[in-house]
This record gives C-alpha cells, structure tokens and sequence, in this order.
C-alpha cells in the first residue's frame, strides 16, 4: 500500500480554543433524537438513550450538584461501572465547572478511600447495589458532604440521597460554567508503580487531544455507521478517554456493557446482536476471544479494531484479521499523555511488534540516560514535548513528581523503546516496576503494603510474572516471620485481604515463601531481579 504517513503528520495542526467544555462539547449540534448510548444488561437486554435524554438528564444533574453546593474545582467522584449514569454524572461534573474523579467500580475498600480523600472529593455517586461494602467505610472519607446512589440498595442506607428522587425534582435547564480549556477538568489515578497511586490532573482540552490518537487506529474515524465498545472500564484513561468522550464528542453511539469477568461467549453475543463495528480491546480480552474460537462468528461486523498495552504479535494479528476480518491498530499511551503512538492500517501499513509511529500533532522522542536523544535503532527512555493537550497539567497534590515527571520541557513515560529508519517506534521494558494484568496498570506497592500487614509476614515483594493468557500475573514473594508457619493457609488470608481492600484484578494469584529476598546495600528490595528470575523460568 501506499505509505501516506509523512503527509498527514506534515498537514496536521491543533486547533485549540481557548474556551472549551467537555460537557458542552459532547452535547453540542447533535440530533437529539440520535442514540447516544446503548445500555446493556447482563441478559444483554438493552435500553437505548438519545443525545437528548443525556442533555436533560445532565443539566438535571448539573443543577443537583449546585443545589449541594458544588463550586467550580471541587471533586466529584464516580464509583460506577459502564452505563448511562457515568456518563450524565461526568458530563453534569463538566458542566458545572467540578472535576470528576472516575473511580473503578471493582476497588476495594482501601484503594477506594486513598483516591477518595486523596482528591478530597465533594460528593461520590455510586451504585446503591455497592452500599452494603460501602457503609462501612463510609466515615473514612473525611471530605465528602453528600452520597448520591444510582441505584435503591436492598438494606437501609442512611443520609445518602437517590438519583432518580434528585433528578425528578430537578430543572433540565442549565447554564454551563464557562471554563478555558486549560481549566482542570479531570482526576485520573494512576497505578502507584513507586509509591501511592497518583492523581494525575488533565484539562478540558485533553478530548482534543485524544482524537488524533482515536482517528488513527479507528481508520478516519467517524464513519456513518460506526458504533464503538470496549471491555475495558471508564474509570481508566483508555475506556473514558479512548473510547467513550471521543465517540460522544463525534455523534458516534457508545455501548455500555461490563460484566465483573470478561466472558467470551457472552462477548460474541454481544457483537452479533449489536451494530457495533468498533472496538477497543486489551489484549488479554484478545487471548481470551482466542481460546474459544477460531472462525468469524456470523453477523459480527467490525470495522476496526483497536488494542494497546502490550504488544499482539504476527500469530495474533493473523487470528484476528482471519476471525474478525479487520488489521488490528495497535497504539501506545499512559495515564499522565495518553494515545501517543499508534497505527493507522489504511494510511500506513502495520509492522508487527511495532505499537506504530507518532501519533500526529506529538513530538516523541527516544532519550538515553545522558538527555540525548538515542541514535536509530538504539533504546532510550520514551519521552514527548511539552507543551502538548493530550498531557497532564500536574500531580494532584505531588509538586516534586511533577517536576521529575515533566524534567527539561518533556514528559517521561518511563518506558523503554526504540524506533526504527522508517520511524515505528518499538516497546522494550519498563524503567519501573509496573504489572501489565490483563489489560490493568498495576503497581506493586499498595499491594505489599496490604501483605505487610498480615502478622506472618517479614518482608515481601511483588512482581509480575508472565503469563499466557493475562500477559503477567501478580506474583508475591513472602519472607514469613517464622519458618513453621501453615503457608497454604496464611496464602489464602493474603489473597483474601488483597482481593477485598485493593479489588480482585491486584491479587496476588501465586505466592512464594523464600528465606531471603534481593536487596541492594542501601537495602531496597531488587524487584527487577525477583522479575528476571521469573521470566527465565520455563513454564510449569
């Protein structure tokens, strides 16, 4: 094929207003009768909202969120998974001027209460079916005023208040607050690879400066016809940022459909009964489609398939093009500047291995140790120019990460890469300890502090170990307080105190008892030797 990449970088320019609203850009010149969203229940049963119901609805909300006193700036947080509620309460949070702090619905009770205080967040919206887990802690969260339940909960759930009750008392008529588009408009946590999680701060422009990154992989994007989906949450940058803000923004339907675990089968449901042509998967989810079937699945009309996170290989690239019928794009990006790299299969061809070549309108570079950038072919640290709207304006809260994050007018992703003479740019590693599980940015601290607490446990540390199916696993390497202890029982306490205070999708799925763990003569453990010992493993 024609290679027409240099042109479209060459023509490419931002247009950036300065006055813009994500909430008002997302409702603005649709046809109020489109659908907006396709909300699906676990039977797969669907409810269909219109541009017009999401713009009542969200001013409804807007004028919710004043009445309870929200100022321009203040937090909000949104504990809910895919569905039509997320999205008003973001689009009703922009609006209004606040920040939305998306927050993924599987979290345990401690990593939900670090990022809610964290943030200090004004009022948190969740789904009344998690009251129960929520009650409890709900006197942990120093800052919040107000609790907004999408849902009735089966038992009592006192001094909080029912969306349904709010929004039929509530006007549809609202003025937005006028925000520039360097104003804060979102919270995104990230991992917490060397530390706490941190919050990552982006502006209103940060939809604009996703859509190069969502044209590219998604072939001219929009197209008449084009519906998107992806398994992965909205709580994360590439399921709010990827894939739903950017397709509203463009008319173009979302499906909202998350079951608790991907399901392949049900998945295959899905694409079959739905017009969906456009998706985003992780490549677990990918791995997981693979093992389950070979063939294309009859009224399953995809478009474009997008994938990032880790690179999919030939094998994988050939299943999908022979069951789905499209040349997967796979694309490159982070919490704090997302979508930075990526393939566009009808402007330039793929190279496999490769996550693409820059994004238009991003200045990447491959920086070695020394600041020079890496000569052609050699490894370096990923890094792109400042200023650029896909970047974060800071930490929240964390000046001295911001400035080693942003050092010399560049944000440093952290990763290693390499581009090659015709500019695809190539992943090699990971300058930190962060986990890839299927499809989730994990880091190993908030779990071994959780490891720590259990009174069998000296010393521990966490790494990810490959895995076929997951890409890594979460692996925990324990030094016990004493050798006698019952390991298989104190195992299963680990994995149950992980699984309920930090979410399923961070616990520890194979545990090692050593007498001794790596450490350096400053006595830092040696993750990145804990790391090679298992990836030179054979597999079991």
């Amino acid at each position: 094929m024609n290679d027409r990449y240099a042109e479209h970088y060459r023509r490419f320019q931002w247009t950036i207003p300065a006055v813009f609203n994500i909430g008002e850009a997302v409702l603005s010149g649709k046809d109020p009768q489109a659908v907006a969203v396709w909300d699906v229940a676990d039977d797969l049963t669907t409810r269909r909202y219109t541009f017009g119901d999401l713009a009542q609805d969200a001013r409804r909300l807007a004028n919710v969120y004043q009445s309870l006193g929200v100022e321009p700036g203040d937090r909000i947080g949104i504990l809910l998974s895919q569905s039509v509620e997320l999205v008003v309460s973001h689009i009703a949070a922009y609006l209004v001027g606040a920040i939305a702090v998306p927050l993924f619905a599987l979290f345990g009770e401690d990593a939900i209460t670090y990022r809610v205080n964290d943030a200090g967040c004004r009022i948190l919206v969740a789904d009344g079916m998690d009251w129960p887990r929520l009650a409890p802690i709900r006197d942990q969260w120093s800052t919040v005023h107000h609790i907004i339940l999408t849902r009735q909960p089966d038992g009592p759930a006192e001094n909080t208040l029912l969306w349904d009750t709010l929004l039929t008392g509530a006007s549809d008529r609202f003025n937005p607050r006028p925000t520039g588009a360097d104003d804060p408009a979102v919270i995104i946590y990230t991992s917490g690879t060397t530390g706490s999680p941190k919050g990552a701060l982006h502006a209103h422009r940060v939809l604009l400066g996703h859509l190069p990154g969502v044209v590219m992989p998604h072939q001219q994007f929009p197209q008449p016809g084009d519906v998107m989906w992806t398994p992965a949450d909205w709580a994360w940058i590439g399921g709010l940022l990827d894939v739903l803000l950017p397709s509203l923004y463009a008319g173009v339907p979302v499906v909202a459909f998350r079951p608790r675990k991907f399901d392949p089968e049900r998945t295959l449901d899905l694409l079959q009964r739905l017009p969906i042509r456009n998706v985003f998967f992780p490549p677990t989810a990918l791995r997981l489609l693979r093992t389950y079937t070979d063939r294309p699945r009859d009224g399953v009309a995809l478009r474009t398939l997008a994938s990032g996170g880790e690179s999919l290989g030939a094998d994988m690239i050939d299943w999908i093009r022979r069951v789905f019928g499209v040349t997967p794009a796979e694309f490159y990006g982070q919490t704090e500047a997302n979508l930075l790299v990526a393939n566009a299969p009808d402007i330039f061809p793929p190279t496999p291995g490769s996550m693409g070549r820059p994004v238009w309108g991003h200045d990447i570079r491959i920086v070695q140790e020394n600041g020079e950038e890496a000569p052609i072919g050699e490894v370096g640290e990923i890094t792109v120019t400042l200023p650029d709207p896909v970047a974060f304006l800071h930490y929240w809260n964390r000046p001295e990460a911001t400035e080693a994050k942003t050092a010399g007018g560049r944000v440093h992703t952290g990763d290693l890469g390499r581009q090659d003479e015709r500019g695809y740019l190539y992943f090699v590693g990971r300058v930190d300890d962060v986990i890839n599980s299927s499809g989730y940015r994990i880091g190993p601290t908030e779990i071994e502090s959780v490891i720590a607490s259990h009174p069998a446990v000296a010393l521990n540390a966490v790494v990810g170990k490959p895995d076929p199916i997951r890409g890594e696993i979460v692996k925990a390497f324990i030094v016990p307080t004493t050798p006698t202890i019952d390991r298989d029982r104190v195992a299963r306490e680990i994995q149950d105190m992980v699984r309920k205070r930090l979410g399923a999708h961070e616990y520890p799925r194979e545990i090692e008892f050593v007498d001794t763990l790596p450490m350096t003569t400053t006595g830092k453990i040696q993750r990145n030797v804990l790391r090679q010992r298992e990836s030179a493993r054979k597999p079991s």
